[in-house]
């Protein structure tokens, strides 16, 4: 009980500094619609390239899957002896994506990452002034942001390149070796969990090296706190799904006594709605105290409304 309380104070406090902070909601939606957006740029000129055909037309699709696929013609015909649909032979037929379309979805691969790690570090950036009870401002972020920009490039770069390793060896290997990759992946992102902060706060960390390192190493200084406290913001907010259940379930009891069907969609939509937001709100409380953990463990104490006795739990954890 002692540690379920202590994981539902730190999702109420992460809860605080998000209600008093209300800008920091922006920052995740921000984010999504300009990773749309890029995605758009590169997939509407593809999609859409002239071919001769209208738009509406099979043709005219077909040209474009042929501009980005390339296939074997002797897969291809021995496809067509067989009973597939015409579906099913063009994609067994397919060998590879074209050099040109890998080279071009390469890049648009780089640029979302790359702006998605420049919007995180305006996005942590101003979660640290909101700890330390500075003023936050999206400007003010996104100025700071481009002062680390040959960092924020070089971690893009470096990142991308092992997580490419990483896909490609799992795919190559057998079902022993895919699980060990994906053991492999799971360290990397472990490791990774304080890259960000590092980019904020450390102005010496001038490669990604050095980054990933004091990344790991920040972890390994509050690694029982960093288990027990990420499971504990998420079970504040499973703590809410499952009162929700329970009153999604009496909403839909009263309507059946009441023979109401449209109550009960309503309900079901509002729920529904509910856990959306929650949802959204969890993944910010996240963050949240992912800045905070960092902060504990490079400072030693936790800033406010966190407090030691919510990291006071039943794991024995690393002495510093």
């Amino acid at each position: 009980m002692n540690r379920f309380r202590a994981s539902w104070e730190l999702f109420k406090a992460s809860v605080t500094v998000m209600s008093q902070n209300k800008v920091l909601l922006i920052f995740p939606i921000c984010t999504a619609m300009l990773s749309v957006c890029i995605v758009l740029l590169f997939i509407v000129p593809v999609a859409f390239q002239p071919t001769g055909h209208s738009y509406s037309s099979a043709q005219h699709w077909e040209t474009v899957f042929n501009s980005v696929f390339k296939l074997d013609p002797n897969h291809t015909s021995q496809a067509a002896a067989s009973d597939d649909s015409p579906r099913e032979r063009r994609t067994n037929a397919i060998t590879r994506v074209r050099p040109l379309a890998v080279g071009y979805f390469a890049l648009m691969y780089f640029i979302t990452m790359f702006s998605a790690t420049f919007c995180n570090v305006v996005f942590y950036r101003e979660i640290m002034n909101a700890l330390s009870g500075q003023p936050v401002s999206i400007l003010d972020g996104i100025r700071f942001a481009c002062t680390r920009w040959k960092i924020i490039l070089m971690w893009t770069l470096f990142a991308g390149l092992v997580g490419f390793i990483i896909r490609n060896l799992e795919q190559r290997f057998g079902i022993i070796g895919e699980i060990f990759m994906k053991l492999i992946g799971a360290v990397w992102s472990i490791a990774c969990v304080f890259v960000i902060p590092v980019i904020v706060v450390d102005e010496e960390a001038s490669n990604p090296f050095i980054v990933l390192k004091k990344s790991a190493v920040t972890l390994t200084q509050t690694w029982g706190e960093s288990l027990i406290a990420y499971a504990g913001v998420s079970v504040g907010g499973a703590f809410i799904i499952l009162t929700s259940l329970v009153w999604l379930a009496a909403w839909i009891a009263m309507a059946s006594m009441l023979k109401l069907s449209w109550l009960i969609l309503v309900g079901f939509a509002g729920w529904f709605l509910g856990i959306i937001v929650l949802g959204y709100l969890s993944s910010v409380a996240s963050q949240v105290f992912r800045c905070a953990l960092f902060l504990y463990a490079s400072q030693g104490n936790l800033p406010a409304p966190y407090t030691d006795d919510m990291m006071a739990l039943a794991w024995r954890t690393r002495k510093r």
